[in-house]
Order: C-alpha cells, then sequence, then structure tokens
C-alpha cells in the first residue's frame, strides 16, 4: 500500500513537473526569466504554507533539529538554483530541449543516494538509469 501511494505522488509531481515548464514558457513571454522564477517561488511557497496550515503541521515545528533543518534549508538553495538555471534554459532553448535535460537530475541523484545515503538500486534500476542518460541526450538534439 505504502509503494502505491508512493508511486502515485510521484506520478502526480511529474504531472506537475511537466506543467511548470509549459506554463513557465507560456508566461515568460517579454518577461525576464530570473523575475519569473521568483513570481514564481513567491506562488509556491504561499501553496506550501497554505498546504502546511490546512494540515495543521506547524505545531510539529519543533521537531525539526539542526542538522534536518540545515540540510533542508541547502535543499532549498539547491532548488532555488535549478530553478533559476531551468527557466533561464526554457527562455534559451525551449521546455522540449531543457526537460530532457533537466531530467539528468535522476541519473545524477541515483549516483548520489549511493555515494551518500549507502542506497543500493539493482541491476535493472541502472539499466534504467542508463536509458535515462540516453534519452536525455537524444532528446536534447539540437535540430
Amino acid at each position: 500500500m505504502e509503494y502505491t501511494q508512493g508511486v502515485m505522488y510521484a506520478i502526480a509531481a511529474a504531472v506537475a513537473a511537466a506543467l511548470v515548464g509549459i506554463l513557465g514558457k507560456a508566461g515568460m513571454k517579454g518577461v525576464n526569466s530570473d523575475l519569473a522564477t521568483g513570481l514564481r517561488s513567491i506562488a509556491q511557497a504561499l501553496a506550501v504554507v497554505l498546504f502546511i496550515t490546512i494540515t495543521r503541521l506547524w505545531s510539529k515545528l519543533n521537531t525539526v533539529h539542526t542538522t534536518g533543518a540545515v540540510m533542508i534549508l541547502l535543499s532549498g538553495i539547491a532548488g532555488a538554483t535549478s530553478w533559476i538555471c531551468g527557466f533561464r534554459a526554457i527562455q534559451l532553448i525551449g521546455v522540449s530541449k531543457t526537460a530532457p535535460l533537466d531530467k539528468l537530475s535522476v541519473p545524477l541523484a541515483v549516483v548520489l543516494a549511493v555515494l551518500f545515503l549507502g542506497e543500493r538500486p539493482n541491476k535493472l534500476n541502472w539499466v534504467g538509469v542508463g536509458l535515462i542518460v540516453g534519452g536525455a541526450y537524444l532528446a536534447s538534439l539540437k535540430d
């Protein structure tokens, strides 16, 4: 049950992530990509704050330990860097070229999870990672 729920959330995340580029590109006509990223970040922050408020999670804020808080904040900085670079790329080369290259985050995340988190993907997982790399290359080739 937990695995199925996780897969469903992952698919929902993928659908939402696909819309980020499409909606962002449509909104950036004549708008600086960094300004667009800032506006997107405000909307995202407000949506997450609303979600945390609705689900009444603010009361658990004291359970976040110092190391966890630092890692979460660094994750936020990495995310912001990804968005800034991603929106600049979308503005320069379009969604259809940016999205496949952005998905190289998948194999990079797997390698980093192995190195720093001790995760152990199986052989079939590694084949999938290799296919993602090959697909990103092919999908991002210049016309």
